[in-house]
């Protein structure tokens, strides 16, 4: 496959979850109070196929939001036919799902994968069983590792995703469970820092004062860490933070429209700063794709970096790879 992969995403609001977590509340994220039908599933094609960017090499049908192995079996059927006929008439290269790790056994991966699923991501969230119990996951990490190792024994894909800052959560706790998530071997990983939401228990407990979120700076500075991880260990993260929400829903929480560029800039920060010994002027070289997180939102970077004593400018060079910075002292 060459090109950048791309999702047509179908929300699958809050139905068949058997618990109802902390932090969740699907309508706010998905913006969708009824649930999607094999219509839907035509007209996200539809819609789809006149995008400049559509490859049909590179582009899978994406079930997201609730728990999709744990919906009404008659009602996944229809979407799964629905978005099957795209596989097989080649205009979509597969289906991808999320759902709970609890959720999986291997004759559901055999159903799936007669209906040409190609990727599945679980929702693991954390690593840290006192942490799932506080939020009402009603998983357990052990079952995050026995799903994941069904999953690529059988050949899917494996996606997971994790959170940082749920309640009774620390940094460190997120760092053992990114740990634990790379010993998975995942093909992918999304990282949401917790945001609360109206009508969840956290916005209660938050409310009450038993549980206080992520400041924005702080959710950046363990999400970076954490992708600075994931990235030493080969593995993509295709997400950081929530795609969008609801306006009206946000209560509180590290919640920012450029989330993952302020990470990913935050990481270009510190690689450099580990390369900076001797203060004076440097010229950074990166991807051309990569100036503007190098440079930082409002040259943040190059501003913390001045007062570090480190004067730099940036420059491209296109045989640098994503992540690579090379530094060169001005004469």
């Amino acid at each position: 496959m060459s090109g950048k992969h791309s999702n047509i995403s179908i929300f699958v609001p809050h139905i068949g979850c058997p618990n109802m977590c902390s932090f969740c509340n699907q309508r706010h994220i998905t913006g969708r109070y009824t649930a999607p039908t094999g219509e839907d599933v035509d007209e996200a094609v539809k819609n789809a196929l006149t995008s400049k960017n559509y490859n049909p090499e590179t582009t899978e049908i994406a079930f997201f939001g609730g728990s999709f192995t744990a919906i009404n079996r008659n009602y996944m059927f229809t979407l799964l036919n629905s978005a099957f006929k795209y596989v097989n008439n080649g205009t979509v290269s597969g289906i991808r799902i999320s759902t709970r790790p609890d959720a999986i056994d291997a004759g559901m991966l055999m159903l799936l994968k007669s209906y040409g699923v190609t990727a599945i991501e679980l929702g693991a969230q954390s690593m840290n069983n006192k942490v799932l119990k506080k939020n009402n996951r009603g998983h357990t990490e052990k079952d995050v590792i026995l799903a994941s190792k069904l999953i690529k024994d059988m050949g899917f894909s494996l996606g997971l995703q994790m959170m940082t800052g749920l309640y009774g959560d620390s940094d460190e706790y997120s760092v053992k469970t990114a740990k634990e998530l790379i010993k998975l071997k995942p093909d992918t990983v999304r990282i949401y820092p917790t945001i609360v939401l109206k009508d969840t228990d956290l916005a209660a407990m938050y409310a009450d004062g038993f549980y206080k979120p992520q400041t924005l700076e702080s959710a950046v500075e363990l999400s970076s860490k954490l992708l600075k991880m994931f990235n030493s260990a080969g593995i993509n993260v295709i997400r950081l933070g929530l795609h969008s929400i609801e306006p009206n829903s946000y209560v509180a929480g590290p919640w920012h429209p450029a989330f993952s560029e302020l990470c990913i800039s935050n990481l270009y920060y510190k690689i450099v700063k580990e390369k900076l010994n001797e203060k004076g002027n440097y010229i950074l070289f990166v991807n051309p794709s990569e100036v503007s997180k190098m440079i930082g939102q409002k040259k943040i970077n190059l501003q913390k970096l001045h007062e570090l004593g480190f004067d730099c400018s940036v420059k491209t060079d296109e045989s640098l790879k994503e992540y690579d910075v090379v530094v060169e002292r001005k004469q």
